[in-house]
């Protein structure tokens, strides 16, 4: 197989993930409506409830509004990703899936030009996030939203190759809500999202360990300190480690011979 074969296919299966999105306008109305309304009504909720509108993490003021935008860009990705997992366990159903696998181009390749897709998907909602919130009020330093795009990157392969991991275990369409539910609202609440971590510790020490060891918190980090032209290293490193493991396992689980998948389908 040529270059030329590897590039095509990376290029047909980017296509055909962003006509998904295209014609599906409810999923990306979705999409943002949510943390609008997390951003917007949640933030309102959190200054009449404490009467306060900032708060100093670190060794600055800044408002809510502002502390939460990369929680829920986190947020957004992360249902990206169960959003992407959930259109596999569907293409599995109706056998398109099993297509797209018995290319003869390597199964690793194919999992990952799928997992490219879903990302650049998940990157064209953020930036929409975004825009919608500068027009709130809500900004960041201009040259963020250009340092933010490598981070959105890694992240998003990251929260999708959970996606893909989960499409693995999952074996009818059907389970897939509880199953979402049961990954995305822990890890969501669980994490740096919408209070520092130091703010955790006050309140319990053992909520703070279950949040410093939550994946997402380091997504969300990552995707702070980016906004503003940094680099948290530590979250970086483990928001990449954790990927490489995640990836794995979900390539092995979609291999016939001997994953998960074979054992569901009969490939």
């Amino acid at each position: 197989m040529s270059a030329a074969h590897y590039l095509r296919c990376f290029l047909g299966i980017l296509a055909r993930e962003a006509l998904r999105f295209v014609n599906q306008r409810e999923r990306f109305l979705a999409a943002l409506v949510r943390p609008l309304v997390w951003l917007l009504v949640f933030a309102a909720g959190f200054r009449a409830a404490l009467g306060v509108s900032i708060i100093p993490p670190y060794e600055t003021y800044i408002t809510y509004e502002v502390y939460i935008a990369p929680g829920l860009i986190g947020m957004i990705q992360l249902f990206n990703g169960m959003q992407s997992s959930l259109s596999m366990v569907y293409d599995r159903e109706m056998g398109s899936m099993r297509t797209l696998l018995v290319s003869p181009l390597p199964r690793w390749y194919l999992l990952t030009c799928k997992l490219f897709a879903g990302t650049f998907v998940s990157i064209l909602q953020v930036y929409a996030f975004l825009l919608i919130a500068y027009l709130f009020g809500i900004e960041a330093p201009a040259f963020g939203y250009l340092s933010l795009l490598p981070a959105l990157i890694v992240t998003g392969l990251m929260l999708g190759a959970l996606g893909m991991l989960l499409s693995s275990v999952i074996k009818q369409l059907e389970n897939f809500a509880g199953i979402m539910n049961f990954v995305i609202f822990p890890m969501f609440f669980l994490s740096s999202a919408l209070y520092p971590l130091w703010k955790m510790k006050e309140s319990s020490e053992l909520l703070y360990h279950i949040c410093a060891l939550n994946p997402f918190t380091h997504v969300v980090e990552t995707i702070r300190f980016a906004l503003y032209g940094e680099v948290n290293t530590l979250s970086l490193a483990v928001t990449l480690g954790v990927f490489v493991v995640f990836m794995t396992i979900a390539i092995y689980a979609y291999n016939p011979a001997r994953g998960i998948v074979s054992r569901k389908t009969g490939g």
